[in-house]
């Protein structure tokens, strides 16, 4: 079928757990020189939901101490607590906990259970046993996983709101390394798919969307920028412009020139 032939995409919003988002980026607060940038990129980043590692960050456990929240106040922003630290189901599960007391009853998660300190990917077997107990436990949750597309199928049928594959390992920069993971992923879902890890730049945050993504979650692309606010300036517009163009239709991949002036009709 060419690209002539096929039918148009068409554009649906983004909504998790209900609610619908008009930005696709997702952002994180650490790794900011000061709470001022932290503010100043999100702000330009036009993102609506911003991740908080609670077990590094403070919502309130620690009164005595600068509280995250009086520059990213909850009533602006959707937060999504994330387990990031977490190496087991028992401490993933007791941090969500812990967010949901601290935040009035927030429910929305961000689930993650590490393997190991050097590449942090995700414990897949602790993972899936957690999301479980979270999903029962009446959380909605945005589960960190690898881009296995059979593990991603299983956390959407446990009843997970959105599935995050890796693109690369956090915080490496690495970009987009296997797309094809990612598409059948994409492909076979019926809840948001969020690349989460391993963008590093624009073109890797235009690379995932063009996938078919619902969105991107990124952290230390931005702030690990020389300019993390104008990086958060750029990251925006390559979700905005990878997102049309998925929605365009590239066209087909040839082996050989076309012209783009037809020759029929010439005057010669």
């Amino acid at each position: 079928m060419t690209s002539e032939t096929a039918p148009l995409k068409q554009d649906k919003p983004l909504i998790i757990a209900g609610k619908t988002y008009q930005s696709r980026l997702l952002v994180g607060t650490g790794k900011y020189r000061n709470n001022e940038e932290t503010r100043q990129a999100i702000e330009t980043s036009g993102a609506e939901i911003i991740t908080i590692a609670v077990r590094r960050t403070n919502i309130g456990q620690n009164p005595d101490e600068p509280n995250l929240l009086d520059i990213l106040p909850p009533d602006q922003y959707t937060l999504l607590p994330n387990t990031a630290g977490c190496y087991t189901v028992e401490d993933a599960v007791r941090t969500c906990r812990l967010a949901r007391e601290l935040l009035d009853g927030h429910s929305l998660v961000k689930l993650e259970v590490l393997g190991d300190e050097k590449t942090l990917f995700p414990d897949i077997t602790a993972t899936l046993e957690a999301a479980e107990i979270l999903v029962k436990d009446g959380f909605d949750v945005m589960v960190y996983t690898s881009d296995d597309p059979l593990i991603a199928k299983r956390l959407e049928n446990i009843g997970c709101a959105a599935v995050m594959p890796l693109a690369a390992p956090i915080g490496s920069g690495l970009g987009i390394r296997n797309p094809y993971n990612i598409l059948t992923i994409v492909e076979n879902a019926n809840v948001p798919i969020i690349v989460d890890a391993g963008v590093g730049t624009a073109s890797d945050a235009a690379i995932a969307m063009e996938l078919g993504c619902d969105g991107i979650l990124m952290n230390t692309a931005i702030a690990a920028a020389q300019n993390p606010v104008l990086m958060a300036s750029a990251m925006k517009k390559a979700i905005e412009g990878g997102r049309e163009a998925f929605l365009a239709g590239r066209m087909p991949r040839k082996r050989f020139a076309s012209a783009s002036s037809p020759i029929e009709g010439l005057f010669f």
